[in-house]
């Protein structure tokens, strides 16, 4: 079972059709025991990281995801949810992969657009993905580039587009507003054990 968890502050559509796409059958739930026991578990998110904090905690989610063995994957938002603390609204986050998130240091915000990986990590989330691969960003706030980067991006500065610790993984950008290039993260990300 492929779980996209409901934390009342995404747009949960596209990426459920995005799944639909690749043959599967995704839900997307609260539920406790339906999110302990998927194969796969997305986090997505759009918004705040306090407002999307306080939708967690108030469903009562944040130790149920604490606690996941199976592979996690934060989408925008949601990556940014994964670290220790977000700088925007000043919030503790979940504390699944160790690092911070803070305002990106660049001319224009939000970076909005299609941008490039670069420094890509061997992965099996990239198998088939190189630089020559576009995806679709929207935000204002970055994790810095560090030891939990598999890759990076840039608009102002260095960021992380891809972070992961453990059995999560992050995606700075949107997958499933990626066409085909995010199409094939996603599908890497269903079918192949992460490393």
């Amino acid at each position: 079972m492929i779980v996209i968890l409901d934390t009342g502050c995404a747009n949960l559509r596209s990426l459920f059709n995005a799944v639909k796409r690749l043959g599967k059958e995704p839900v997307v739930t609260k539920d406790l025991a339906t999110i302990k026991s998927a194969r796969r578990v997305f986090l997505p998110g759009v918004g705040t990281a306090g407002a999307a904090m306080n939708n967690i905690e108030a469903r009562d989610l944040t130790a149920t995801l604490q606690e996941l063995t199976q592979p996690v994957m934060g989408i925008c938002l949601g990556m940014q949810l994964l670290t220790r603390y977000s700088s925007e609204s000043d919030v503790p986050c979940l504390g699944l992969i160790d690092t911070e998130v803070r305002e990106l240091n660049a001319p224009r915000l939000p970076h909005m657009g299609w941008n490039q990986l670069t420094d890509i990590k061997p992965n099996p989330i990239f198998d088939g993905i190189d630089q020559n691969h576009w995806f679709y960003f929207v935000h204002s706030f970055m994790a810095p580039v560090g030891p939990y980067t598999l890759a990076q991006s840039q608009h102002g500065e260095p960021f992380s587009a891809v972070i992961a610790q453990n059995n999560v993984i992050g995606a700075q950008f949107h997958p499933e507003r990626s066409g085909k290039s995010g199409a094939l993260m996603l599908k890497n990300f269903l079918e192949k054990e992460p490393c």
